[in-house]
């Protein structure tokens, strides 16, 4: 029995944890390292792995992997929701790619026919490389994240088309008639695998899960995925394209979590090969014969896809901020542009020698895209600087239409994802005057017509802050998944209103310090807020009285927003009078009918007496009055605002609620200071 293959995939992984290691103390990210591993075991350099066949076939799984698990966290409502970014942004970044690559073929002199099929080599991206790096830096769902998104899917439904036009190029094949039929193939697998998510594959899951076996329920995900992308490729289609149809399909179903975290750990395993197998592919040669040659070709490359990939976004009325970063993120050469190589040779429209010019081209410029992601807010913050205003602040319809608000003593709401679609909702239960910013136009458009006061642009410009009124509102509130877009509203609202309160959702404690530093007032962190809500589900399922549950919850934000808010008191902007209390919350509480103090004045002294907190403040109806006399007498739906520490607001809570309820209070210990 042979075991090469066993050998080749130790070698390959054994050079692979060296080279990674290595790289990664150098601050290289590890997509490079899996490179370089390729590029050293390959027939062209140390020559470790012979047959390289069967190492490309295995990375095959691994891009059928990725996009299976891109597509089981995305859903088909999401799909449908982003639709134009795939058809207009996608079809305008592939259409103009191959017009301007072509152009400058004939330029050069060479042949239509080649000049054309250079640009669908250069037209494709890296759905690989791109999500990899945006679910590795978590940015999936951030504006450019998902412009990037919808711009890949477009490409991948492309690869077919393109594959059947190469050998018309080349005056072989079947022209429009074959394309004409996949097209229709194309669609009817998307219209069985529709209706499969919402029929099949939940029945089929809930047969599974009734076995009560996991081997079970993974061999029936990978059952799914790789039949679907084997079913998608009998029909003309690409794997990947048939894996992330397969994904979308069980991301309907209820088992969508259960099936990702199974997965995760063989993507990852079987995507290393496929950036090995990229590395091998390469002759380091062609980098000694014509280094002037590959350097310009990456440098043209890289240009060409930046601007048109940005001129696309902001055509379609995308920021100009978020289409540049969008643009230098897929300005890299694709996977799927090695296949459409491998027709071209066949047909005579590429040589070996260009190809091998193209493949070191398009591994650097894949080598690339961690600093071309890295680089891209700096140099988009750079560009919009100096750009004209109309020029960046995204489409003209919907901002010119724009009127400036005349509200005040508002909140701003930046962002429209649940996050900002809740606190929305919320607020205009509350009849609490507020305006959301979106940098998505189809987004404003939409909620524009249900009632929303909703504006498009980029929050990161001041003037449009301006036009949402920030001088004079109190509160604004950042729910955007980008970090450096966050920062760079918190610096700009805070120069602009120096007053305003600041509140920013961040997903990780380690962006914190930043934006305590830039100007803000509060940062929710997402991993803290997730470990409490986690906790506090697993005790009432151990039927833990929600008492005691409330008063863990309080143990545990008391001593670790201490320690948020340590770092907020080290800069000027602490929470007002909260930012110099140690030790203290202050809490917000409604008098309820039959509650203990209802009908009792403060000169009586049972709610000091009783829990210790102090009094600040009382609102009756519109009317506030802070530092209240003795003689006043709570009534009931009196709103109080108190201080004191956790245990002495927890022991006053129970002043406000009436006997029968055994509801915890609507409470609010809106804000805490230590």
């Amino acid at each position: 029995m042979s075991y090469e293959v066993l050998k080749d995939m130790e070698i390959l992984f054994g050079l692979a944890v060296f080279t990674v290691v290595l790289l990664r103390r150098l601050m290289f990210p590890s997509i490079i390292g899996f490179l370089a591993t390729g590029i050293l075991a390959g027939p062209y350099a140390l020559g470790l792995i012979k047959d390289t066949h069967q190492v490309e076939q295995m990375a095959e799984i691994g891009v059928v992997l990725l996009l299976f698990t891109i597509g089981i966290e995305f859903s088909l409502k999401e799909l449908m929701r982003i639709k134009h970014l795939v058809f207009w942004g996608g079809g305008m970044q592939v259409g103009f790619t191959i017009l301007i690559v072509a152009l400058l073929g004939l330029a050069f002199g060479i042949p239509l026919p080649q000049a054309t099929f250079f640009g669908f080599l250069v037209a494709l991206s890296s759905t690989a490389i791109l999500m990899k790096l945006l679910m590795d830096n978590g940015e999936m769902d951030t504006p450019h994240g998902k412009m990037a998104l919808g711009i890949l899917i477009f490409q991948d439904l492309c690869v077919v088309p393109l594959m059947l036009f190469t050998p018309f190029l080349a005056g072989a094949g079947n022209g429009w008639t074959g394309i004409f039929l996949v097209s229709a193939k194309a669609v009817a697998v998307v219209v069985v695998a529709h209706f499969g998510a919402r029929f099949a594959v939940p029945w089929i899951f809930e047969q599974v899960v009734k076995a009560r076996s996991r081997e079970l329920f993974i061999l029936t995900i990978i059952f799914i995925g790789f039949g679907t992308a084997w079913l998608t490729a009998q029909v003309g289609l690409s794997l990947a394209l048939g894996a992330f149809i397969a994904g979308l399909a069980i991301s309907e179903s209820e088992y969508s979590h259960q099936a990702l975290g199974d997965i995760i750990p063989f993507r990852d395993a079987f995507m290393s090969l496929f950036f090995i197998s990229v590395g091998m592919l390469l002759d380091l040669s062609v980098l000694v014969k014509h280094p002037l040659l590959v350097g310009s070709l990456v440098l043209t490359i890289l240009v060409v896809k930046f601007l048109v990939t940005g001129g696309a976004a902001v055509a379609m009325g995308v920021p100009a901020r978020v289409a540049i970063v969008a643009g230098l993120a897929l300005a890299q050469i694709g996977e799927f542009s090695f296949i459409l190589c491998q027709t071209g040779m066949q047909h005579g429209l590429l040589s070996k020698e260009h190809y091998q010019v193209f493949l070191a081209a398009s591994v650097a410029t894949m080598a690339l895209t961690p600093l071309c992601l890295k680089i891209g807010a700096p140099v988009a913050a750079w560009l919009v600087g100096i750009l004209p205003a109309p020029l960046t602040r995204g489409r003209g319809v919907l901002a010119g239409k724009e009127k400036k608000l005349t509200l005040s003593d508002h909140v701003i709401v930046i962002g429209y994802g649940v996050n900002g679609k809740n606190l929305s909702r919320v607020l205009k239960v509350q009849k609490i005057p507020h305006v959301v910013i979106e940098t998505n136009p189809f987004t404003v458009s939409t909620e524009k017509s249900k009632g929303t006061r909703i504006m498009f642009g980029d929050a990161t410009r001041p003037e449009v802050l301006t036009h949402a009124a920030v001088e004079r509102a109190r509160i604004i509130v950042i729910a955007i998944s980008d970090a450096a877009a966050s920062r760079r509203v918190v610096a700009q609202a805070r120069q602009m209103n120096p007053t305003i309160h600041i509140i920013v959702r961040t997903r990780y404690i380690a962006e914190m310090e930043p934006l305590y530093k830039i100007g803000a007032n509060e940062v929710v962190p997402e991993e803290f807020e997730t470990s409490i809500e986690i906790f506090s589900r697993v005790l009432r399922n151990f039927l833990v009285p929600h008492d005691q549950i409330d008063h863990c919850v309080a143990e545990i934000r008391s001593g670790s927003y201490d320690m948020f808010r340590t770092l907020s008191r080290r800069h000027s902007h602490a929470v007002g009078i909260a930012g110099y209390l140690t030790g203290a919350e202050i809490g917000t509480f409604r008098v309820k009918k039959g509650a203990p103090l209802e009908g009792e004045s403060l000169r009586q002294g049972t709610l000091r007496s009783r829990s210790g907190a102090s009094l600040l403040v009382i609102k009756r109806g519109e009317e506030v009055t802070p530092n209240p006399d003795p003689v006043w007498v709570l009534q009931e739906g009196d709103i109080v605002l108190l201080l004191g520490t956790p245990e002495q607001l927890g022991a006053a809570a129970r002043l406000f609620e009436s006997p029968a309820g055994n509801r915890k209070p609507e409470a609010a210990q809106a804000s805490s200071a230590h």
